[in-house]
């Protein structure tokens, strides 16, 4: 656990925080001092076991089902954490869904689905968020190795979600700049969760792929958010950062 309290009196949200990267991002934040709200779509044994794990750090926890899917819940959600923890600093726009598949296998629902969820989603919490935030804010999106190196086929729709996230970054940045509120992108390369684990059918090749030879660790990419929503990134903004183990190098 961290001693620094870097985030003390800090309010955040992360969107789909109930497992996975989301779920080790929000404890690691209330580690670092802050008060955590998150949404999860299903499993609420999962949320209630992240709740626990926020308390027993020290931070409040509030848990919302919400489907970043649903344009109201998107922006819903953002304005339900500024009101239940009286503000909002950081906003860490995680929730995801990634369809694979040959190109020609790909759906029209699955390619609105994906599209609603990874861009459309992730832009209204955003907008929503820029609303509530005071000087100073901290806006931090999940991304994908994917943006900077596509390794082969079947990820041409998840790419190419992802891939919008990086302009909706620089120009968050800009947009939002004058009012010392960041926003920066979070590339993670093959990551030990339940939905691609460690032991997989395919984790061998994915790891193959990296300079490192293995997996990241959930944990290991929480602390980049960390970083980037503490005082001392206060002068990092519209960057794009990898924690892929050398995925793009």
């Amino acid at each position: 656990m961290s001693t620094m309290n870097g985030l003390r009196d800090k309010a955040v949200l992360v969107t789909g925080g109930s497992r996975g990267i989301g779920a080790a991002t929000a404890v690691r934040l209330a580690e670092e001092g802050a008060d955590v709200a998150f949404t999860y779509v299903q499993g609420e044994e999962r949320a209630r076991e992240v709740t626990a794990r926020i308390e027993a750090a020290g931070g409040k926890a509030l848990a919302l089902r919400a489907d970043a899917a649903d344009a109201g819940d998107a922006a819903g959600a953002v304005e339900w954490a500024a009101d239940a923890l009286g503000r909002l600093d950081v906003l860490v726009n995680n929730a995801g869904v990634g369809v694979l598949g040959p190109l020609e296998s790909l759906t029209l629902a699955d390619v609105d689905r994906v599209l609603a969820v990874n861009v459309r989603g992730a832009f209204l919490a955003a907008q929503a968020a820029a609303g509530r935030m005071e000087q100073g804010g901290r806006i931090i999106t999940i991304g994908t190795c994917m943006t900077h190196r596509v390794p082969g086929p079947g990820g041409t729709l998840y790419a190419t979600s992802k891939a919008a996230l990086v302009g909706l970054t620089k120009s968050l940045a800009r947009e939002l700049g004058d009012r010392g509120i960041t926003a920066n992108l979070v590339h993670p390369g093959p990551t030990d969760t339940d939905m691609n684990p460690a032991d997989g059918p395919y984790a061998q090749g994915q790891a193959a792929m990296t300079a490192l030879g293995r997996f990241g660790t959930a944990g290991e990419v929480a602390a980049m958010v960390a970083f980037l929503a503490g005082p001392g990134a206060a002068y990092v903004t519209g960057a794009e950062f990898a924690v892929d183990g050398g995925h793009a190098a």
